[in-house]
């Protein structure tokens, strides 16, 4: 299957890997590129103390480029959504780290049953722009208390017609995979798929979670499929269903 992948260049590349072993023909589909700002990042950690929250691997990247001011916070208590996340983590040098599949709501059932040290210090949240509000709603929810800091935004990226033109009209893919809500409206909103939405009518549009799959216009919802567990390995056993 020819396979359009909407993630963000350096995962997107990982993704792209992973299809390719399968079998696949992947075409990436970069929407949008995070800018850092690891200064952000080194005053925040250099201003807490205790356990650490991250909701996407881009924020694990901003603190990778803080080099040797990183290794004090090597020993605190990580908490990741994704494996893949957690993994670039152990590979920055974190030597404690909590991993839970799902999303940001898993993560912070996660930290409420493991982090002991909650009445001690405010949990670092280190987060990007735009977000889903679902981790900092629950850790409120859970009476667990936090700091935010952004660390990175992601900058949407211009798509030139021609582009679309060759992957949507001239020969058309087979899937698109769709990992935020974000993501997805941007996707929709492209000036010419809007053009020719027939373009789309034969495409399946692979979502991460239900909440991205709401932002699939309605017209397109019976080419829906949505990961039984929002995580990738979930999400690309559904190129292999009917």
């Amino acid at each position: 299957m020819r396979v359009v992948v909407t993630r963000p260049e350096h995962s997107g590349e990982h993704t792209a890997q992973r299809l390719a072993e399968m079998g696949h023909e992947a075409v990436l589909l970069p929407l949008s590129k995070p800018v850092r700002h690891p200064g952000t990042a080194q005053q925040a950690l250099s201003n807490t103390q205790g356990a650490i929250a991250v909701t996407s691997a881009e924020a694990i990247r901003t603190m990778g480029a803080l080099g040797q001011l990183l290794e004090p916070h090597l020993s605190r208590p990580l908490f990741a959504v994704g494996k893949a996340t957690a993994e670039e983590a152990r590979d920055l040098g974190f030597t404690s780290v909590f991993v839970s599949e799902g999303s940001g709501t898993e993560l912070a059932e996660l930290i409420s049953r493991e982090w002991t040290d909650i009445p001690q210090a405010p949990l670092l949240y280190l987060a990007g722009s735009p977000r889903a509000a679902g981790f900092e709603a629950r850790l409120t929810g859970l009476n667990i208390p936090f700091r935010t800091v952004e660390c990175y935004r992601m900058q949407d990226i211009v798509i030139d017609d021609a582009t679309l033109r060759r992957l949507f009209l001239d020969a058309c893919a087979d899937a698109v995979l769709l990992y935020s809500r974000q993501t997805a409206i941007r996707f929709f909103s492209l000036p010419l798929l809007q053009q020719h939405p027939s373009s789309l009518a034969r495409i399946r549009f692979l979502c991460l979670s239900e909440a991205i799959a709401q932002a699939v216009p309605t017209s397109l919802h019976s080419h829906v499929d949505i990961a039984n567990i929002p995580d990738e390995d979930s999400l690309l056993a559904l190129l292999a269903a009917e």
